[in-house]
């Protein structure tokens, strides 16, 4: 079962990795204010989250390993907030700026969590 676990490790980070990439292949465009949602985006978020409930899933029930809940709240309500702004904003054209930078920053704060919340 360690082996899924880490096999849904990899995709987590393949997630996170398509929505900051698709974030930060924009950020020249935040002079102009031409920047949208790509697709990679809400792939990436969506892929987020299934893996991350599924992660939770495999380590607390099936490797009956610890889970602190406080610190997956934390995330997931984080991420909901990304996959709200991403799932609304992915149809337009342009995205106002603010939203597409929280979405950059939340991301970023995801991570940051994930790795100095011990």
């Amino acid at each position: 079962m360690d082996v899924v676990r880490q096999l849904l490790l990899v995709l987590h980070i393949v997630g996170i990795g398509s929505l900051l990439g698709g974030f930060l292949t924009q950020v020249k465009g935040f002079k102009t204010g031409d920047v949208r949602i790509v697709p990679a985006m809400t792939h990436g978020a969506l892929t987020m989250l299934v893996t991350g409930v599924a992660l939770v899933g495999v380590r607390q029930g099936a490797l009956d390993l610890p889970v602190d809940n406080t610190k997956i709240g934390v995330k997931l309500a984080i991420l909901v907030g990304i996959l709200l702004m991403v799932w609304t904003n992915r149809a337009k054209d342009r995205v106002d700026v603010r939203i597409f930078g929280a979405i950059g920053l939340l991301t970023v704060a995801n991570i940051a969590i994930a790795v100095m919340w011990t």
